[in-house]
């Protein structure tokens, strides 16, 4: 379909009331006016005949819904935002937020919200408030049945804009109480460690292996504006401190910005390509690395050898980092082939009031090696689709090590609280519960991660080699 006829489609809800009142005398219509009518004409029938009268905001959501599922049958990656869908994109990609600093959750007793956990730095991990806290009241309204998208509507806001908290703690006295919050700029960080450190949970642990002096760096979430920066950073620590060799986990990483790919990728090579992209008429745009701002370098003596830990979830953006890596020599890739998402969406502005946008896939992107690792509907297993482990470095892993994994990294992002602040104590991250009260993963035993294991083993051989 023509780029523009995508364009008449997305102007949609705002043409709807015109087109309904076009007259069938109206001049021929050109393929594009028929396109626009037919969903008139749907749009139509259904306001005219459905089974209940739709509101406005049905009748909007309809047409978006309509947009949706036509773009998905193009791609599944493709797909339109409206003003809500937007704005979470746009701080998504952002990587910041104006708030408080909390994730929300709802207590199973009373149905009023919760913090699920504080977050290292914010307003109210600084203000003492702990996971497991009960959120009575934002300002005068109750929370007490109110949705998560609500709270944070309430809560967030400007920086520098007060916010007040009726909070509840079981053991405290008194047990409820007002706290006033100033909202700051709260950085969603892109880039972890293995392990918190005691003294300060902002802050990492690199090292999985302090004695050899090999660290961990985990890419968790997406790609946003602050990736590259916070690597850059976490590496210069782990240089710091002697680091030796260096892990790289993008493991359930589901990608992000192109940009930050190509600057994370730019980190650790010196030269050659990174990524090529290509649209749909074969104009090809290569992006290159540059020698200056290398960091970890290898130095005589001191190889600085590197793993990048993949996943049957590692895709997009961080395929693109594992496989300039790969294809450089740079590092070996180790555990599951990857997702196998080689295409790049670009969003297309088509609204102002309110805005609205259209992610769009317009372009393929292109390994080093020249392979395009997208995933098509029709792969076969032998295809050269997504990042393949290096030889000898694949390891399988069941569902039951995957879940495992899952909650281990979950427990890495729960902080309780700021360490002798507010009578907080460190206490482990509740296990998510079934119906029958049972945990829903296992983790009586001590977790073994086989492939990062497996990386450190490898590491190990060519610092010795």
């Amino acid at each position: 379909m023509p780029l523009r006829n995508l364009a008449w489609l997305v102007a949609v809800p705002a043409a709807v009331a015109a087109g309904l009142a076009v007259a069938a005398t109206a001049p021929a219509p050109d393929k594009d006016y028929r396109l626009v009518r037919q969903v008139v004409d749907v749009l139509a029938e259904v306001d005219a005949h459905y089974v209940r009268e739709l509101s406005d905001a049905d009748r909007q959501k309809l047409v978006e819904d309509m947009i949706n599922g036509g773009l998905h049958q193009l791609d599944p990656h493709s797909e339109y935002l409206n003003a809500e869908h937007l704005k979470q994109f746009e701080t998504s990609s952002e990587g910041s937020y104006a708030g408080v600093g909390i994730t929300l959750g709802v207590d199973p007793k009373t149905r009023l919200l919760k913090i699920a956990t504080p977050m290292p730095g914010g307003p109210a991990y600084e203000a003492g408030l702990q996971a497991e806290d009960v959120i009575a009241r934002v300002g005068d309204q109750t929370t007490e049945n109110m949705t998560i998208d609500r709270a944070r509507e309430l809560i967030t806001g400007p920086v520098g804009t007060p916010v007040t908290l009726t909070m509840r703690r079981d053991g405290r006295t008194p047990p409820e109480w007002d706290v006033t919050l100033t909202r700051a700029k709260i950085e969603m960080h892109p880039v972890g460690g293995p392990a918190r450190r005691a003294d300060d949970p902002a802050r990492w642990d690199w090292f999985v292996d302090p004695a050899d002096k090999i660290a961990v760096v985990r890419l968790k979430g997406s790609f946003n504006e602050l990736t590259a920066k916070e690597l850059r950073a976490a590496v210069a620590e782990i240089e710091a401190a002697g680091g030796r060799a260096l892990v790289i986990d993008l493991r359930d990483n589901p990608g992000g910005l192109l940009s930050q790919a190509i600057e994370v990728a730019d980190l650790f090579l010196a030269e050659g390509r990174i990524v090529s992209t290509r649209d749909r008429r074969g104009n090809e745009r290569p992006y290159s690395a540059k020698e200056s701002g290398t960091v970890f370098r290898p130095e005589p003596g001191n190889p600085r050898p590197m793993a990048v830990l993949v996943n049957r979830n590692t895709a997009s953006a961080s395929e693109i980092v594992a496989a300039a890596l790969q294809d450089a020599g740079r590092a070996v890739v180790v555990g599951e082939r990857s997702y196998g998402k080689g295409s790049v969406q670009k969003l297309l502005r088509v609204g102002t009031d309110p805005p609205a946008a259209l992610k769009l896939t317009t372009e393929t992107y292109w390994r080093p090696s020249g392979k395009n690792i997208h995933r098509y509907p029709d792969a076969k297993e032998a295809d050269e689709w997504g990042v393949r482990p290096d030889p000898g470095l694949e390891v399988p892993t069941t569902e039951a090590e995957r879940l495992r994994y899952l909650l281990e990294m979950m427990k890495l992002e729960y902080v309780a609280g700021k360490p002798g602040a507010g009578g907080a104590a460190p206490r482990p991250m509740p296990v998510p519960k079934g119906a029958d009260g049972k945990p829903v993963i296992d983790d009586s035993k001590p977790f073994e991660d086989r492939v990062l294991n497996k990386a450190v083993e490898v590491l190990k051989a060519k610092l010795k080699g």
